[in-house]
């Protein structure tokens, strides 16, 4: 449809035609007898199923088709109803988890992974997906870290970036693609405690410095909705923050597309106590340029008589119903109600071979291997054991992943079982086994639940534990094998429901029950291989010291078996690398690698008495940002630069940084090269190091290769105490290495 018909189209629609534009209501009252927020009688439910905008929640051809045609015939202008769902990382194929996408430090296996969850949610009829999660995170006793790339603003954005162009493609008319939705503005991550839906404190500095840079990032990137945050900031909540959406938003990063709450969002300004009824957070939110209100009657029941009263512009409602129309018009659902969607195709199309094999190599890329003492890894012995609650367990996924089939998940246990010369066995049962490791013979033992026995907590209705399980049973079987083989592989994590939206922990440490099994297993295994299935950096306890081996698997999704057993067995080399710091301990949450520095800095060594310290630990991190190790050992020489001076009047100049990377070990494998930056004084405390920049580099055993950065004067721009974002003339640091921590460093000035 043109432009000038959009127009026509908007001109011509009553005020109740225009609001009901901007409601959105969840998919169960399309299906059952829901009751939605705020909904007073059930006339008015009645009036907003025929006339709301836009539904979530709702997937299956036939299924959207139906409700489309009803839906449309009702309509007076027969304007099509817009489908929205949660596709946060993977439809029907599932990918690792947005944190364990933010390991792998490669976008292009998060657009790879976008594009295929785009093409199997359109076929099933999604239109919208609620995702890339943009959110900066740096707590992880904050559940809905398992959304976000990570504690870096750069990775972020980068990671990002990347899958809203997975998701849309380069024309979201096409019937293989979906709006992406970033989400959620603003600085959500940064939520008091790490608990959800809670206030945000953070000055400006820090929220341009650092939180607003990502969402940029991928908004610049064109996607097509942004969603506000739950929390407050600066004591106002999100869905109603003008100047936040406004002038940060519209005017500064150039968004001209469809803002969204969160569910409820704006009829939660009412408990938060920023607005008095739901009449006033209509108004609140409309003001702020709030377009789409998620599952209440804020706009429905107020709109049209704040308006009426002239409390409200009716240019407001104009404006925020013709981004909404525009919207379904980029989408093709004026020429295609269903934008492609069809039963037929959304079978010869999903879960394919070439899909599961995207995903497979995205598992492979994404764990990270923490420690391997004495080549524990890849596995090389002839009796290894699989113990533990995730040796089998189905449920590889995160919460977020909304519309999988369990069943078709492929566990560690049935991916050993696939490898031609294993033999697979259920604990010590010799007799048929399921029949890489050539004459080697696998036993699995469960071992243990995943979660304790005598507690609820975080319990999840996704649980396939018989939760009431005789521990004892599956411990003394488990002692049994571990005491048979000369490996034990031992698989650990979090339950699904402990990671996620509205999982907040004060205790990041794994079940009791657990922890129980892996000293068990220490104390008997000649070999101890220890794998985390995790949404969120843990407190590991002594894990990390007693295991020879220990990699951090994260949630990774319907091929985590198959790609876990690839690198076991040494078909890839792990490249993983911590997109979070982990701590020691949860006290020292929030935790990240570019803190800033402070007037009294603990030192190296020497007493450190009246210094930023802890007493009781370290101050930094257990396991830091960018760190991962490989089946094999690199060098790095030290940074070289072409010029030690870069020219700010100069748009064209750079420094070039160089080094020689060399695989000195005896395997193939990919080491992240990872480039740095330190100011090392400006008019406002800078970080102690910023990524800037990172490249993937595979080399064969003695093979070695030059990796280099052009640093320019747009790497060097912060938020500077004239609240401007520029550059400043003065000495910088740069370094080059294999993680946070790398000292490899070269110095330079930026001149004027």
């Amino acid at each position: 449809m043109k432009k000038e018909d959009l127009l026509a189209l908007l001109n011509d629609m009553t005020t109740e035609e225009k609001i009901m534009q901007l409601v959105q209501l969840p998919g169960s009252a399309f299906e059952s007898d829901f009751a939605v927020t705020g909904i007073a009688d059930e006339a008015s439910f009645d009036k907003l199923k025929k006339m709301a905008g836009s539904v979530l929640g709702i997937r299956g051809a036939e299924k959207v088709k139906a409700i489309q045609d009803e839906y449309m015939a009702g309509q007076p202008h027969h304007i099509p109803l817009l489908f929205m769902l949660d596709v946060i990382h993977g439809h029907d194929t599932v990918f690792p988890c947005p944190l364990g996408q933010g390991a792998t430090f490669e976008p292009e296996v998060s657009r790879k992974g976008a594009e295929i969850q785009a093409k199997e949610a359109a076929a099933d009829g999604i239109q919208v997906t609620f995702s890339p999660m943009v959110d900066l995170v740096r707590d992880a006793r904050w559940g809905r870290v398992v959304e976000s790339t990570g504690e870096d603003p750069y990775l972020n954005g980068e990671m990002s970036s990347a899958m809203v162009r997975g998701y849309q493609g380069d024309n979201i008319a096409d019937k293989e693609h979906v709006a992406a939705c970033v989400k959620h503005f603003a600085g959500y991550g940064a939520s008091e405690a790490g608990r959800d839906y809670n206030n945000v404190e953070l000055s400006e500095y820090a929220l341009r410095d650092q939180y607003l840079k990502g969402y940029d990032k991928a908004v610049g990137a064109g996607a097509r909705l942004v969603m506000t945050s739950f929390n407050t900031l600066n004591g106002i909540p999100s869905s109603g923050n003008k100047w936040l959406m406004r002038d940060i938003l519209r005017k500064e990063m150039n968004f001209d597309g469809v803002l969204i709450s969160d569910w409820g969002a704006i009829g939660e300004m009412v408990p938060w106590g920023f607005a008095k009824d739901l009449k006033e957070a209509a108004k609140l939110a409309i003001e702020a340029g709030v377009d789409i209100d998620m599952c209440t009657e804020s706009y429905a029941a107020n709109l049209e008589e704040l308006i009426a009263s002239g409390k409200v512009d009716g240019k407001l409602l104009d404006e925020a119903v013709l981004r909404v129309l525009n919207l379904k018009n980029d989408l093709g659902l004026f020429e295609d109600p269903y934008h492609g969607a069809s039963k037929e195709r959304y079978e010869e199309i999903t879960f394919s071979d070439d899909s599961r094999k995207v995903a497979r190599d995205a598992v492979r890329k994404s764990l990270v291997l923490l420690e391997n003492r004495e080549e524990a890894l890849p596995l090389k012995d002839k009796k290894i054991a699989l113990i533990g609650p995730y040796a089998s367990e189905k449920n590889l996924h995160s919460s977020w992943a909304l519309s999988l089939d369990p069943e078709k998940t492929v566990t560690i246990m049935e991916a050993a079982g696939e490898s031609k010369d294993v033999s697979l066995f259920l604990g010590m049962n010799q007799g048929g086994g399921l029949g890489v490791l050539k004459d080697t013979i696998v036993r699995v033992a469960k071992g243990s639940t995943i979660l304790d026995n005598d507690t609820t907590l975080g319990v999840s209705e996704y649980h396939s534990d018989s939760f009431y399980d005789d521990n004892e049973r599956l411990l003394d079987e488990a002692k049994t094998v571990a005491e048979w083989a000369d490996t034990v592989v031992l698989c650990l994590g979090e339950d699904i429901g402990q990671s996620g939206e509205s999982t907040s922990r004060a205790d990041i440490m794994l079940p009791d029950v657990q922890m129980e099994l892996f000293y068990e297993m220490r104390k008997i295994a000649k070999k101890l291989v220890t794998l985390i299935f995790t949404g969120r950096p843990l407190e590991l306890e002594h894990i990390p010291e007693l295991s020879d081996a220990l990699m951090i698997c994260w949630r990774p999704g319907t091929e985590g078996g198959h790609g876990i057993w690839d690198v076991l067995t040494g078909e890839f080399s792990p490249s993983g690398k911590l997109p979070m710091s982990f701590p020691y301990i949860v006290g020292q949450e929030p935790i990240y690698y570019n803190c800033f520095r402070t007037g009294r800095p603990k030192p190296e060594v020497g007493p450190s008495n009246f210094t930023t310290r802890y007493l009781d630990c370290p101050n930094e991190a257990r396991y830091p940002f960018g760190y991962g190790l490989t089946y094999t050992s690199f060098d790095i020489s030290k940074v070289e630069l072409d010029k030690n001076k870069l020219s700010k009047g100069a748009s064209s100049d750079k420094i070039t940084a160089s080094v020689k990377v060399t695989n000195t070990g005896v395997a193939a494998a990919t080491q992240t090269v990872q480039l740095y930056i330190r100011d090392l004084a400006g008019s406002r405390v800078r970080p102690v190091k910023e990524l800037k920049g990172f490249e993937k580099v595979r080399l064969l055993p003695g093979e070695s290769r030059e990796v280099s950065f052009d640093i320019t004067e747009e790497m060097l721009r912060f938020w500077t105490i004239e609240n401007k974002f520029d550059s400043e003339e003065g000495d910088f640091r740069v370094f080059v290495g294999f993680d946070s921590v790398t000292d490899n460093a070269a110095d330079f000035t930026l001149e004027a």
